[in-house]
């Protein structure tokens, strides 16, 4: 029998049968890890062993600076909570919810230390999306900030798995804090085996049911392994900061563990708007910057006012790179952006070129690790200049959580990322659209099923459909098309009611910002939606 520490074997339980993962790759010398390990103590506990525990770690606004050796005790504490207090065992789920913050920082290691598993969840998200993921995760304990307490709270009657909760950063009575003090500053990390689940990220279909993407403690090391160490070559020195939520895989790489892999300090920000990002940058000295490049675009324009000196990499992700975007920043900045490609599937970047070996409209290549080609729909490589289904394999890939849609990701050893590519003649691979129905905007993936099912439980809704409308400053904007009910009057004042509506019922960044009213939709005679002739506006 496979050797495993997790106590709770639900995540090795509904792993997809082994014939259903892809081809996993691990030709580099650096990919090669012990038999056991546990990710949490060689990214945090081996910066202390290392001589590394007077660094700076972890910053944040208002001079909060906590070292590796602070940042250390502060998850071994909380571990101590979870195991003591919460009745926590290796291979339990733990939601965790709160914006970047450097108690976040440390509930992540906590549960990664204590051999359980991280779940995080976007701060917007409502009580729909949470009992969602908390349902399918069958997650037992969650720690949360106190000021997203409410949207918790209300879901808790609906989840009977969801039994332990602690808050911390509110005004809330034995909050975290508190427990933390009674706890000792030293833990025994749970010897995981690298095939244990310690992270389970959570991404949006096309039909908007959750998929849950499982992560073993080797694909931690692996990301970190792999593009931060042939592409972006940051130093120990560097101050790594950005905008992208820790819940998401592009912002737990950037802002959390890859800095970790070298020693190097993060800066997370509550509120990344493009104009605090930027007064961060000089403040806190900055030097590597993540964000999407609808933030570039925006920052761009106010870049001259602020003190960048300290910057020196910039890396773009979470959605397609338009070549105006990165000659604004360039010419607001002097520096070229690092492009890539990745997917929650993958847990990060797997294609990309340094500053270097850029070219406007191209992602790059595939980075050391990887492999990457274009097929066709029978699963052939295609040749140069032809558009085809982006396919990837390397040293992390897709396993989904107990889903069905396991055998579209993965075919024949493969990684099918739903993206539309070419290879140029140089080996570029080049972005086209995205297979499927997902809208991309902002870096936010939304799935447009979902904010149908949400506008058509207004009451003066009939029908509508929503796509993704090309937008010069976010890529993409949601746009919906509504057929009102009988005797509604199409009115602004009804196109804002229906706005805030959907922000009532999901998360506020997937609300249409662009609404049509039409007296029909285009369907099929067996009624199904046909969002092409929805985007071409044609029908």
């Amino acid at each position: 029998m496979t050797y495993t520490a997790h106590i709770d074997t639900f995540a090795r339980d509904n792993l997809p049968p082994r014939a259903l993962w892809p081809e996993f790759i691990f030709e580099l010398p650096e990919l090669s890890y012990p038999e056991r390990f546990n990710c949490a103590t060689e990214l945090l506990d081996r910066a202390v062993d290392r001589g590394w525990g007077e660094r700076a770690a972890v910053l944040a606004p208002g001079g909060l600076r906590w070292s590796y050796a602070q940042l250390l005790a502060a998850a071994n504490r909380i571990a101590n909570v979870l195991v003591e207090d919460m009745g926590l065992v290796p291979g339990n789920r733990v939601l965790l919810r709160a914006p970047n913050s450097p108690m976040m920082a440390a509930c992540w290691y906590a549960v990664v230390k204590a051999g359980a598993i991280a779940v995080g969840t976007m701060p917007l998200l409502r009580a729909k999306e949470l009992t969602d993921i908390v349902t399918k995760a069958q997650v037992s304990h969650a720690l949360c900030d106190g000021r997203l307490a409410a949207e918790l709270d209300s879901v808790l009657g609906a989840c009977p798995t969801l039994k332990q909760v602690a808050y911390f950063d509110g005004d809330v009575n034995d909050g975290l804090e508190d427990r933390m003090q009674a706890k000792s500053e030293t833990f025994a990390n749970v010897l995981t085996a690298p095939d244990d689940t310690c992270l389970i990220a959570f991404t949006s279909g096309t039909t908007g049911k959750p998929k849950g993407t499982m992560h073993f403690h080797r694909d931690v090391l692996a990301a970190c392994d792999c593009w931060p160490r042939s592409t972006l070559r940051a130093s120990a020195d560097d101050v790594f900061g950005g905008s992208p939520p820790l819940a998401f895989t592009f912002g737990l790489g950037g802002l959390l563990v890859f800095p970790m892999r070298i020693g190097a300090a993060t800066l997370l920000l509550e509120r990344p708007a493009p104009d605090a990002l930027l007064a961060a940058i000089g403040e806190h000295r900055v030097s590597v910057l993540f964000t999407a490049p609808t933030s570039y675009r925006a920052m761009a324009a106010h870049a001259r006012q602020f003190g960048l000196a300290s910057l020196r990499k910039c890396v773009s992700a979470g959605e397609p790179l338009p070549a105006a975007t990165r000659k604004l920043w360039k010419d607001a900045t002097g520096i070229e952006i690092i492009d890539g490609i990745g997917a929650t599937e993958m847990l990060h970047i797997f294609i990309s070129a340094d500053e270097a070996h850029s070219r406007p409209g191209a992602m790059g290549k595939p980075v050391p690790g990887y492999r990457a080609c274009v097929m066709d729909d029978a699963g052939n490589p295609l040749p140069a200049g032809r558009i085809g289904r982006l396919a990837v394999k390397g040293p992390t890939g897709c396993r989904y959580l107990a889903d069905s849609r396991q055998t579209a990701y993965v075919t024949g050893g493969w990684n099918y990322t739903g993206d539309s590519c070419m290879v140029d003649q140089d080996g570029y691979f080049v972005f086209q659209a995205r297979s499927d129905d997902m809208i991309i905007s902002a870096g936010y993936n939304i799935a447009g099923p979902e904010v149908e099912s949400a506008l058509l439980a207004h009451t003066k809704v009939a029908d509508c459909g929503v796509v993704g409308s090309p937008d010069e400053e976010r890529g993409q904007i949601v746009k919906a098309f509504v057929v009102l009910r009988e005797g509604v009057q199409e009115s602004p004042a009804l196109v804002k009611e229906l706005q805030d509506f959907v922000k009532q019922a999901i998360a506020p960044y997937k609300y249409p910002r662009d609404v049509e009213f039409r007296k029909s939709l285009p369907r099929t005679e067996s009624g199904k939606l046909q969002r092409y002739k929805l985007r071409a506006g044609r029908w």
